[in-house]
């Protein structure tokens, strides 16, 4: 039995096709139908100069959830402080905070977004990467601005993305909640959650170790059906593992023809086995694993299928099952 809360990611996949309109109107209607559910929280990933994903603003896309729903939490997953002054993050989500009480979060991410250097460089205006000592004062910089500058009313639930040990040890350093990126680099999960908790400090902020575990997820009513509607995301992945970052998000029946190398195939396998992609028992018996061997407080689940109906029917057969086997 599952019983921690359940989260979303939304990525705001581009589908082929479509015009990046078309993905934000469906981000709406993805937010609503989720808060329906009764999931937790769903949160905003920032991306750049992709084909695939669209390059919406986490604080844009958080505002427009927050006006299209009433109770569900909402934010950042997370906005990359390399790329923003510290200061505009703090206003920007400190007036999110003021205008929807409770309900926000800013978790706080270190990538650049994009694959495309160039890109990089624009976003940071022609500053090359960040240093640990830079990330870390920018964090800093942003935890100081929401309280000495900003504080319009309840401050947003600052949160600190992670998927290394260094990016463990910042969070256990400011005592931060840590949102943990099992969905990208899962084989160095536990090696991050125990730097984290061994390493905690109490703060304003979060007076114990607190974590949770973004995993990929697809629930379908058959196993064939699910990988059927994983299938783009493979094809995304085999072209990442090729060094191509600029692939469209392709329909599911051009992600059945495409053709896989055999090494390609085994690295997908690897990485849906540690992920949750099936039935909706399957599903459930991978998400109560996972939360058991990670001390997870909670599941953020991240579905990167083709179909907006298609991606809320994974959230409905999850939590259909979840409370048709929950104790009673």
């Amino acid at each position: 039995m599952l019983d921690i809360p359940l989260s979303a990611l939304e990525v705001a996949m581009v589908q082929t096709g479509a015009r990046a309109v078309d993905t934000l109107r469906d981000t709406a209607a993805f937010a609503q139908g989720v808060e329906r559910l009764g999931y937790h929280r769903i949160w905003y990933a920032e991306h750049h100069h992709s084909p695939a994903i669209g390059a919406f603003p986490p604080v844009v896309l958080t505002a427009h959830a927050a006006a299209s729903t009433s109770a569900i939490r909402l934010g950042s997953g997370g906005v990359l402080a390399p790329n923003h002054a510290p200061i505009t993050l703090a206003e920007q989500f400190g007036t999110l905070a003021a205008l929807h009480p409770d309900r926000i979060d800013l978790g706080i991410g270190r990538g650049p977004g994009t694959f495309d250097e160039a890109i990089a460089r624009a976003l940071r205006r022609g500053a090359g990467p960040t240093s640990d000592a830079e990330y870390e004062g920018d964090v800093a910089a942003i935890l100081s601005f929401l309280v000495d500058e900003v504080a319009l009313g309840p401050l947003p639930e600052p949160w600190l993305l992670a998927s290394s040990t260094a990016g463990a040890a910042l969070a256990a350093r400011l005592g931060l909640p840590i949102a943990v990126a099992h969905h990208i680099r899962p084989d160095n999960t536990q090696a991050v959650l125990e730097c984290y908790r061994a390493a905690f400090t109490p703060s304003r902020w979060c007076e114990r170790p607190r974590v949770l575990v973004c995993v990929e997820t697809v629930c379908a009513e058959t196993e064939e059906e699910a990988a059927w509607r994983i299938g783009p995301m493979d094809v995304i992945k085999a072209g990442l593992l090729k060094g191509l970052s600029e692939i469209p998000f392709p329909t599911p029946a051009d992600a059945a023809a495409h053709s896989f190398t055999e090494q390609e195939r085994q690295s997908l396998a690897g990485f849906r086995a540690q992920q949750a992609v099936g039935t909706p028992e399957t599903v459930m018996h991978r998400l109560t694993q996972l939360a058991g061997e990670t001390g997870a407080d909670e599941l953020m689940l991240t579905t990167p299928v083709y179909d907006l109906g298609d991606r809320i029917r994974s959230y409905e057969l999850i939590k259909k099952y979840a409370e048709a086997t929950a104790a009673p």
